[in-house]
């Protein structure tokens, strides 16, 4: 099992960045290596739609809205997850959800059972 914990949210002027966390927390020896990760985000009265994947073995998957802008990376020793947030528009103004799996997953919620509570991201304009 694993529990996650997101930070690392905040305000910044269009074209800036901000780098998100997800702590991982596991009670198995392999400490979450098994999972795969990833980034979702909701707008206010939307559905969550996906943002970004990394596999277990490494590999990612990117939205198109995020494939040149955003990084998602993972540091197995610290326990932690990370999306990196560069050039962001006010368009990217949501709250931003770290989820795992076990599954080998498609970029929708509906593939991830372990979910953080969520941290916010606003950029203005």
């Amino acid at each position: 099992q694993v529990q996650l914990m997101e930070s690392g949210g905040g305000s910044v002027q269009a074209g800036g960045s901000l780098r998100l966390s997800c702590v991982f927390s596991t009670f198995t020896y392999d400490g979450g290596n098994t999972y795969a990760m990833g980034w979702f985000r909701q707008y206010p009265g939307k559905e969550r739609e996906g943002v970004a994947i990394m596999y277990a073995g490494g590999g990612t998957r990117y939205a198109d809205s995020a494939q040149d802008r955003f990084t998602i990376s993972r540091d197995y020793p610290k326990k932690t997850l990370y999306l990196q947030l560069n050039n962001l528009k006010p368009e990217d103004s949501a709250v931003y959800y770290c989820a795992a799996t076990r599954l080998r997953p498609v970029l929708v919620p509906m593939y991830f059972q372990i979910w953080g509570r969520g941290t916010q991201v606003t950029v203005s304009s």
